[in-house]
């Protein structure tokens, strides 16, 4: 288990997250935001605080949204060369549980296919060890060209 800690909590962050580097500002007030790679694709993650809950004490569905939507489009830059960026095309969220603050949300995403001008990924969203939410994406690729 890796020793850095979130500095709104004490719990560890699971083995193999690093903060996440690439900022927007849409997520600067969700930091921090750390992320793993692997083969299969990009998987984000935050311990959820009272910043990233509604008024009912459960993470809110709109961050999960976009951060699920961020993990996909990540996962799909990973897997194709060749291009400036990606857009989303079509975004499908299903909740099927819920998030709570104090708790590990990790977004495992995955590209299922690419193509010449599309790719399309999934995600399984965990709060701890139980599934919360389930998403799929589609990303338009934007030609290197300028």
């Amino acid at each position: 288990m890796n020793t850095e800690s979130n500095p709104a909590s004490e719990d560890a962050i699971p083995e193999g997250f690093q903060r996440h580097t690439r900022h927007s500002g849409l997520t600067d007030p969700w930091q921090p935001i750390y992320a793993r790679r692997s083969s299969r694709g990009v998987s984000l993650a935050i311990r959820a605080s009272a910043a990233h809950a509604n008024s009912r004490g459960f993470v809110h569905g709109g961050l999960i949204t976009a951060l699920a939507d961020n993990a996909m489009g990540l996962s799909c830059g990973q897997e194709v060369d060749n291009t400036s960026g990606l857009v989303t095309v079509s975004l499908s969220m299903d909740f099927v549980g819920s998030a709570k603050i104090g708790q590990w949300l990790e977004i495992r995403s995955e590209v299922i296919k690419t193509g010449k001008t599309l790719c399309f990924a999934s995600a399984l969203v965990m709060a701890d060890d139980s599934v919360c939410a389930r998403a799929s994406g589609v990303f338009k690729l934007v030609s290197g060209k300028g």
